[in-house]
């Protein structure tokens, strides 16, 4: 039996598609079909996708998969499958994107349970309406799933002050690569009972089986909010950092913004420092002021945006950054946080104005995109300037050639030590024996 005819039998009520089955004008489909080409190797994309609609559904896909020797590639809507390496030889895709129910908002303990395949877009909507918020921001958050912001660990500029994702997943329910249906956390915030699972499959990448179910804490939504942008040289930028580091104030949000980022932003000077304040009025007001007084000592030029403004700016430089294609690059790195501008520096300096980049000050994490494919080595060069200062950098979506290079060993995406990848390949032999799971995408 092929491969759908396999899985329906075990399961009646299972959606699957080959695609060989494809009807014309199967649009929906067909874009599936693409996405899961740009994500594995060459003439290697699975024969047929699986979309459970429930967590059983799941568990019975990925056991049939389990005795059939299949390798799995797990994703929400794939809007990120371009993310990581080539995967080899995979048979089946099993989509959670129609696994979209909100279990439970439990809004007086500010938790939220809600299934993987749940749209960034109805978890705002819903949180919205009792003014409430999970507090992230990831990458292109209109088509993004839940669970695939968790299996990339996508997270972006309010992690000042909320921290990553690891740090707001209390509670996760995935299928392993057997079809067993295991759980680790809870649905209230002091759970600290356990093996720490939330931790291991955020930045997974679909290597250790299929998230199915997630559990967060949230956040009130605050009464004002204030976007500050200093603009000036770097020395400048660097003086008016560390003066925000070290003072008392607590922006949510505080990003060093890259030349060529600036510039495409038209915000002027050569480096920009962007704050981001949300809280009650009266704290605002002061914040603001001391903003600005510190701003002004640092020899810097200030704009203080006004809701329409600040709204705009966010929204233009994410779209700024998420704008790689399939020419380009999009990379995450991380250094000190006292060395953040010389890894913009660096960016603008190997790549000009093919590139925007960014980094979240107080983690030294950044984000940047590469418009166009200019070769391994600056990169590498690019790398050697954040492991120097103490951090990485990791590809994250490439060109199929640079991808395909990274398959025969010519060139590293991730840009783990081996210490690293010992780890994760003894993690990754534990609950995926038989390396299933989106070979070939992460670290293993």
């Amino acid at each position: 039996m092929g491969i759908v005819s396999t899985l329906v039998a075990s399961c009646p009520g299972l959606e699957a598609i080959a695609w060989g089955d494809l009807e014309p004008g199967d649009d929906w489909h067909r874009n599936w079909h693409d996405r899961l080409t740009a994500s594995c190797y060459p003439h290697e994309t699975p024969g047929a996708i699986a979309f459970p609609r429930t967590q059983a559904e799941l568990a019975t896909a990925a056991r049939v998969a389990c005795e059939n020797g299949w390798r799995v590639i797990p994703c929400g809507r794939g809007s990120k499958l371009h993310w990581g390496g080539l995967v080899r030889g995979a048979a089946l895709a099993i989509s959670t994107e129609k696994l979209d129910r909100v279990v439970e908002h439990a809004a007086d303990d500010f938790t939220l349970t809600v299934e993987a395949g749940v749209a960034m877009a109805t978890i705002d909507e819903l949180l919205r309406a009792r003014n409430q918020r999970l507090a992230i921001d990831p990458t292109r958050p209109e088509s993004a799933t839940i669970g695939g912001v968790v299996a990339t660990a996508d997270t972006g500029s309010l992690r000042q002050r909320y921290g990553g994702l690891r740090d707001r997943l209390i509670g996760i329910q995935f299928v392993r690569h057997d079809g067993e249906i295991a759980k680790a956390g809870g649905r209230v915030v002091k759970n600290v009972a356990g093996y720490d699972l939330m931790k291991l499959f955020t930045g997974s990448y679909g290597t250790l089986g299929t998230i199915a179910q997630l559990t967060f804490r949230l956040y009130p939504v605050p009464e004002a909010s204030q976007t500050t942008i200093a603009q000036g040289e770097p020395e400048d930028i660097d003086r008016f950092a560390r003066a925000i580091a070290s003072s008392s104030l607590t922006p949510v949000a505080f990003d060093l913004i890259g030349p060529s980022l600036v510039q495409s932003l038209e915000l002027g000077g050569r480096l920009a420092a962007v704050l981001k304040f949300e809280t009650v009025e009266a704290s605002l007001a002061d914040q603001s002021q001391r903003t600005l007084e510190l701003a002004e000592r640092c020899g810097l030029r200030v704009r203080v945006c006004d809701e329409r403004e600040a709204e705009n700016f966010w929204a233009q430089g994410r779209d700024r950054l998420d704008r790689a294609t399939d020419e380009g690059c999009t990379v995450k790195f991380g250094t000190r946080s006292t060395a953040a501008i010389e890894a913009l520096l660096a960016c603008d300096r190997l790549f000009k104005d093919n590139s925007a980049a960014i980094v979240h000050y107080r983690s030294g994490l950044g984000r940047a995109a590469i418009a166009r494919d200019l070769g391994g080595n600056r990169l590498a060069n690019w790398r050697r300037v954040c492991e120097d200062n103490g951090g990485f950098l990791s590809v994250l979506s490439a060109p199929l050639a640079l991808r395909q290079a990274a398959a025969a060993g010519q060139f590293d995406l991730w840009g783990a030590r081996d210490g690293a990848r010992r780890v994760m390949g003894q993690i990754a032999a534990r609950f995926d024996p038989d390396r299933r799971y989106s070979p070939g995408r992460f670290l293993v």
